[in-house]
This record gives C-alpha cells, structure tokens and sequence, in this order.
C-alpha cells in the first residue's frame, strides 16, 4: 500500500499509521502472521479518522480538496468511461493542458469530458500551469462543446482548479473574453450539461466550465468566488486571516447545498478521496449516470429555459420584512 501524505490536522493519526506500515513490513519480510494486529490497528485508525473527518472546519476542507494524492480529472475520466479518446488544440494556436477535454461513454451515454489538470508531482504541475487554463484552455473547451452541441452528446465537466491564469500573457490573449464567452455560450447549448466540483473550484476558472444544469460537489470540494488567502488580502490586508475568511464565505459543499447553488452533495470515503479513488470514482458514476438520464429526455429548449431560471436564481439575499424576489423565464 502506498504511503499517504497525511495532513496537519490528521497528525495524531500519524503514530498509528507509522504502526501499521512497521507491521505490514514485517509479516512480509519475516512471513509472520499479523492479520489479527493489523485488524485491530486498521479498526482504531478509522475510528480515530471518522471522528476527525466528523468535524472539519472549512479551513481543514480546503486542505482535503488540495490535497496531492486527490483523484484528477484525467484519474476519474479512465475510470468512469467505457471508452475515451482525447481531442486537442483551440484551432487558433494553442492546446492548453492545463484544460483537458474529449468524447467517451458513461454507462452506454455517449458524451463529451472536460476538466482542469493540476498535475501530481513537480514536473507535470508545471507542465499543467497547477490546472490554471490560459486562453486557449477555454477556447479549447468552447469548441469542444460547441462540438457537443452539433452532434448531441451530454457535456459533463470536472472542476478542479484555484482560478484561471492571472498572468500578463493570459490577459494579453484575453483571458476576461474567453471566460465570458463561455459563460454566454454554455446558456445557449442544447444538450445536457452536469458539472462535478471534484477537488478546488476557484473563481472565473472554475464558472469558465460551470455553468450546469446541475452542480454535483464532493463532500470536501470547496467553490468559492476567491481563495480564502486572496480574499483575507483584500479585506483585511493580511492572508493570515484566511481561515476566518474560508468561514465567513460559505464555500464548503453542505453551505453552497444549503443556500441552493449545489444540486448534490456526494459522500467521500473516510479520510477523503485519495484514501479510496475507485470508491470515489464508483459513486460519482452512479451520480453522474442518474442526472443524465434524468436530463436526456428533456427538450433542447426546455434545458435552456431550465438552465437560464437556475443562474437567475442564484445570490439572492433575503433579509427580514422583504419577499423573495420571483424569478421567471420570458
């Protein structure tokens, strides 16, 4: 079993999972029987982790959504698809790899995959820019839902990134267009779209793939309109306030179901996905298959209808002795 990076707030498990591999080590090496040892350290370990996991703050959460071991984009598209064939390039210049995309099937559902790419160890993390897409990432992205579109495939995205690049060569491309003209396009496709926030979903990066007929969150995935760390630099000048900021933004996955901007909430397995990837992946494919059956038999302007409500709906404030404002689709 491969070692697992283990977080600052899961420490006191440290001990016990130093243990546990000590004695796996030994029964292979002297071939002792240690089954019943094992059992009963595994056992106390999950206690311990469940009634840690029981209690995050939102602080802790971001810290499970970024963790470097988390399920990729690329990890739960080979493992939800019967089959996948990657498309490249913009057509204008660039293929993106920090916005991976192609068509594939789920279940007998033929549709097109789109997601950010962090990256797992130093070198593909550059290679990705850490999953923040230039440009031509979303470019990418529209043409290959535009692409959806024409041929009648669902659109299901992965999100997993701490916001779109900010550099001077993405805002030289036109980095504010791009992103827009996603958000304006998505509004007028046709077919199914169904969003996962499968790790950190940041700002105008994230909504540059999100706009959904549904939003499906992992357990401890964060959406937010700003880091923590960028938003306690804002407000009070010091990013050591970030997690007073990550508490008072409402960004974890049970708020965002609470004030109806997610549509699902998936379970993670104890001690977040990277503990058990195919048991992550095996629950997000029956969520993702139960949506889009559900949304396959709708009309194309019925989705859009639908779609448009949803969004005019969102980040209203009711405060007391005022009505809620009705929404309704012309």
């Amino acid at each position: 079993m491969a070692s697992r990076t283990l977080l600052e707030f899961e420490k006191p498990l440290a001990d016990l999972e130093k243990q546990i591999q000590q004695i796996r080590r030994l029964s292979e090496d002297n071939e002792v029987d240690v089954s019943q040892q094992l059992l009963q350290l595994e056992a106390l370990a999950a206690q311990r982790r469940s009634e840690i996991f029981a209690n995050l703050n939102p602080s802790q959460k971001i810290q499970v959504a970024r963790h470097p071991q988390r399920p990729s984009t690329l990890d739960y598209i080979q493992t939800l698809c019967d089959d996948w064939f990657e498309l490249h390039g913009d057509r204008v210049g660039s293929d993106d790899k920090a916005l991976v995309g192609g068509i594939g099937s789920i279940d007998g559902i033929a549709v097109l995959l789109l997601g950010h790419q962090k990256g797992r160890d130093t070198k593909e993390k550059v290679v990705r820019n850490f999953g923040m897409a230039s440009p031509g990432g979303y470019r990418k992205a529209l043409r290959l839902m535009r692409h959806a579109d024409r041929f009648g495939l669902a659109i299901v995205s992965f999100i997993d990134t701490s916001g779109a690049y900010a550099g001077v060569t993405a805002e030289e491309q036109g980095q504010g267009e791009a992103i827009a003209a996603n958000l304006r396009e998505m509004f007028a496709l046709g077919v199914p779209i169904v969003t996962t926030v499968i790790g950190e979903g940041g700002s105008g990066g994230a909504l540059g793939i999100g706009v959904a007929d549904r939003l499906l969150m992992f357990e401890h995935s964060i959406y937010t309109v700003a880091s923590p760390e960028a938003c306690a630099s804002i407000l009070w000048r010091d990013a050591r306030c970030a997690t007073e900021a990550a508490e008072a933004m409402k960004i974890t996955a049970a708020d965002l179901r609470q004030l109806r901007l997610c549509d699902v909430v998936i379970p993670e397995p104890l001690g977040g996905n990277h503990w058990a990837p195919r048991q992550a992946a095996d629950s997000l494919k029956t969520h993702l298959v139960a949506q889009l059956r559900e949304l396959q038999g709708l009309d194309p302007a019925v989705l859009r209808d639908q779609r448009y409500a949803k969004f005019r709906a969102m980040g209203r404030v009711l405060e007391e002795g005022f009505p809620p404002a009705r929404i309704s689709v012309a």
